[in-house]
């Protein structure tokens, strides 16, 4: 393993659109969607109000469909993050959909279903848009899942993170999808298992439910993990994100 340097942690707001609106799923089942606001630039104006360092927007219709369904939402987002680094994952499978997301003016293009599908294109976009491109990893139990989360795959997570390894991607996001949108937890364990085995930054993603996971997972930076992406429990109001860049900056 790469030694690490001391890196501040990121505590990063999600906005997942579906049919234009801001949601969150329970497990990645697109048939448990809740509705938590029409309109998600307004979401992304309060959410860039406090002193946040990333945004992380999926565009879950695109990632259903293999395709960006929501670069106009997108855009507006963008714009409305005044210069605030937003992260797109979702449908993002050619080099084409890469080169519109990132002409959208966003900062990194997260590629999911085909790091897994094609990991040479990873690495073609990798080297042509350095610091660009970062990985999604969605696992049930372990093993990656495509497509959207609807198709599992028998590749385990921690030896995809670890091809990656020398590809030059910016970081690699890790989603417990058994964890996402429940309000359980986020599945540290494994996470930081991945983020010792690789010199890649390392995100968590999926399950955060109080401050006390804030704090966890900040604990966990000088083990490699360089960030938390939270989402539903800032919806319902379980963790306000001012407290939560507080814990983060500790």
């Amino acid at each position: 393993m790469t030694p690490r340097g001391e890196k501040m942690f990121e505590v990063i707001p999600a906005i997942d659109l579906l049919d234009g609106r801001c949601v969150r799923l329970s497990q990645g089942r697109y048939d448990q969607a809740t509705v938590y606001d029409a309109d998600p630039v307004a979401v992304a104006e309060r959410f860039v109000a406090e002193p946040i360092r990333r945004l992380h927007v999926v565009d879950l219709d695109g990632a259903r469909a293999g395709r960006p369904i929501n670069s106009e939402i997108v855009a507006k987002i963008v714009t409305a993050a005044k210069g605030v680094p937003v992260q797109l994952g979702g449908g993002l499978r050619d080099a084409n959909a890469v080169e519109a997301a990132l002409g959208l003016g966003i900062d990194r293009a997260i590629l999911g279903t085909v790091a897994l599908r094609d990991p040479a294109f990873v690495r073609e976009v990798a080297a042509r848009f350095p610091g660009r491109i970062a990985v999604g990893l969605d696992a049930r139990e372990g093993r990656v899942a495509v497509e959207g989360w609807l198709e599992a795959s028998d590749a385990l997570a921690l030896d995809v993170a670890r091809s990656f390894e020398d590809a030059g991607v910016a970081a690699i996001i890790y989603t417990d999808i058994a964890r996402d949108g429940m309000l359980t937890g986020p599945n540290l364990e494994a996470t930081i298992e991945l983020a010792e085995a690789v010199s890649v930054p390392v995100i968590a993603s999926g399950g955060v439910a109080c401050e006390g996971d804030i704090e966890k997972s900040a604990g966990l930076a000088s083990r490699g993990l360089a960030g938390v992406i939270v989402g539903r429990a800032l919806y319902t109001g379980a963790v306000q994100l001012p407290r939560a860049l507080e814990i983060a900056a500790c």
